[in-house]
C-alpha cells in the first residue's frame, strides 16, 4: 500500500495527537493536523491529502459551511471526507452522500481498528477485508 497523507481536522489535542500516532505507527501515513476548520481551508491551499478526516462538532466555522468552501473549491472537491464524530450515529447514508461526505466514524473509536475503517471506507482495499472491520 503507498503511503497516504490525511487531514484530521479536530479542536481537541488528544483526539489529534491520538489519530496522528495510530495512523502514522500502524500504517504509516503521514497526518496533517488543524485544529479548526479555517486552519484546515489553508492547510488544503498547499496540501492534496488523499483523504480527510473531519470532526462535526468545533467552534467557530460550522460544518456546513466547512463543507460549501470545501465543494467549491475545484482543486480539492475530490479529495474524500470521513466525518469523525460523537454525533456520527446521527447521520444516514443518504445524508452523508448529500454533504458530500463518505462514512461517519464514532467517537469514541477504537485506535487500533480506525486505519482499518478509513481504508475500508475509501475502498483502499478489496471488499472482503472490509466486511469484518465495517
Amino acid at each position: 500500500m503507498t503511503i497516504k497523507t490525511i487531514l484530521l481536522i479536530d479542536d481537541e489535542p488528544t483526539i489529534r495527537e491520538l489519530v496522528q500516532i495510530c495512523l502514522h505507527d500502524l500504517v504509516g501515513w503521514k497526518v496533517i493536523t488543524a485544529a479548526s476548520a479555517q486552519a484546515a481551508l489553508q492547510h488544503l491551499e498547499i496540501e492534496s491529502p488523499d483523504a480527510i478526516l473531519l470532526d462535526v462538532v468545533m467552534p467557530g466555522m460550522d460544518v456546513n459551511t466547512f463543507l460549501y468552501r470545501f465543494h467549491e473549491r475545484h482543486s480539492t472537491k475530490l479529495i474524500p471526507i470521513i466525518f469523525l464524530s460523537v454525533i456520527a450515529d446521527w447521520f444516514t447514508s443518504q445524508q452523508l452522500q448529500q454533504l458530500g461526505v463518505v462514512k461517519a466514524i464514532a467517537k469514541p473509536f477504537n485506535p487500533l481498528t480506525l486505519p482499518d475503517q478509513i481504508i475500508c471506507a475509501l475502498g483502499w482495499s478489496v471488499q472482503s477485508e472490509c466486511e469484518s472491520v465495517l
